[in-house]
């Protein structure tokens, strides 16, 4: 994939950007979500996942490390990694078994990538957002494997 740059001023944009990319990506699909606090990781997936035809609402998982949204065409696997104590973690709670596009049946969103760093092998897509101020936000997608 082709990096695409984009540059949003508010987090409906950002939401918008992300349910245009959702419509144009398919099961198997694994998008790593780099970027602060407060970057705009999850508004970037509530878009994503209104993109795939969902009425879920969209929480962060901080504290469940993973929501499912299957009400769409296709499931999305949200993981947020930011709380996870070590690698070790994420492997007890099946964390790998998301990972293989073959046997895939969904989308998978993992924010705080680094937190787990090693552990995703297969073929996925960078998305990094940045803050640029307290609206506008700079989103890059693509690179990765």
């Amino acid at each position: 994939m082709n990096k695409i740059l984009v540059n949003t001023n508010s987090a409906e944009e950002t939401m918008q950007f992300a349910e245009k990319l959702a419509k144009v990506l398919g099961k198997g699909a694994v998008l790593l979500l780099h970027g602060d606090l407060g970057a705009g990781k999850t508004h970037f997936v509530k878009g994503f996942v209104k993109g795939i035809g969902s009425k879920s609402v969209v929480t962060s998982p901080t504290f469940t490390l993973l929501n499912i949204y299957d009400d769409g065409k296709l499931p999305i696997y949200h993981f947020d990694m930011y709380r996870l104590s070590s690698k070790e973690e994420a492997e007890e709670i099946g964390f790998n078994e998301y990972f293989d596009a073959n046997n895939s049946n969904g989308i998978v969103l993992v924010e705080w990538p680094e937190k787990v760093e090693g552990l995703i092998t297969c073929p996925h897509i960078n998305v990094q957002i940045k803050k640029l101020d307290e609206n506008k936000r700079e989103i890059i997608v693509g690179g990765g494997k």
